[in-house]
């Protein structure tokens, strides 16, 4: 049975890992602090990242 309340929320990594001149890794566009504590955030954490932080620095680059 499964748990409703459950939902892996997948790392946004895709292998590019390097850093650009912000501080941001040019493939995910998490900062190193991001990278390093993504294991340990819940999955609320994760998807504001995914959904709301990640998105505006997309929207930022352009």
């Amino acid at each position: 049975m499964s748990n409703p309340s459950f939902r892996a929320v997948l790392s946004p990594c895709v292998g590019i890992c390097s850093l650009d001149r912000a501080g941001l890794c040019e493939g995910c566009l998490r900062t190193t602090a991001e990278i390093a504590r993504w294991s340990q955030m819940n999955d609320d954490e994760r998807l504001h990242l995914m959904e709301v932080v990640l998105p505006g620095r997309e929207a930022q680059r352009v």
